[in-house]
């Protein structure tokens, strides 16, 4: 297959890479020198690979993945993927007692959107047959729940930041807050599995 060929690996093996203190990034199963971009075509293609440090040996694959959509952002041109808001957002949960539940949830969300866009794909193909209008009805319906379940997600993990009202003068601070007590953090894990539960169930709808 082109893209495996293009990799230099078999179907179904993983590719290690090798980061050189040059910032040179070194494929080690096509043997030879690869760019950011080309470890994104390897992303959009499927090709699953990991990033050592050539010195350390350290797994350097979430910093190097971050460099990738740090330079697909700053290329969009007004088409960005990340809107601020969710950037904010998700510097917030940096350091916060949600944070460990966090990548979970949004493993599961995007997993859950990518399951959906075939059926979308044939949803919107009927486009090319006249029913345009039954085609944008799904489409926004469908856009319509993800929006839902993702609003509803954010009120869990940050519930007194949606309460609060625009017009109400803002409080004086309050006391620190106790830890979370077991009580509470079972009660969150509860919420979590309603939630992949209803996750689960969206995607499966025909």
């Amino acid at each position: 297959m082109a893209d495996t060929q293009e990799s230099g690996a078999a179907q179904g093996e993983r590719v290690v890479i090798k980061k050189y203190a040059n910032r040179r990034l070194y494929n080690t199963a096509s043997s030879s020198y690869v760019t950011l971009e080309h470890l994104a075509d390897m992303v959009k293609k499927g090709v699953d690979f990991v990033v050592y440090d050539a010195k350390t040996n350290e797994d350097i694959t979430r910093t190097v993945l971050t460099q990738i959509i740090f330079e697909e952002e700053e290329k969009s041109q007004g088409q960005s993927l990340l809107p601020i808001q969710f950037l904010r957002q998700l510097i917030s949960f940096y350091g916060n007692s949600m944070q460990a539940f966090l990548p979970s949830y949004l493993e599961l969300s995007l997993a859950s959107f990518a399951q959906q866009q075939e059926r979308l794909r044939s949803q919107l193909a009927a486009f090319q047959g006249g029913g345009m209008g039954s085609g944008v009805g799904a489409y926004e319906d469908q856009i319509r729940q993800n929006l839902q379940l993702f609003d509803r997600a954010m009120k869990m993990f940050s519930p007194f930041a949606y309460a609060q009202k625009p017009e109400q003068p803002t409080p004086p601070p309050a006391a620190k807050a106790e830890p979370a007590s077991d009580d509470a953090l079972e009660q969150l894990r509860k919420q979590m599995a309603d939630m992949q539960a209803q996750i689960e169930k969206l995607a499966s709808k025909a």
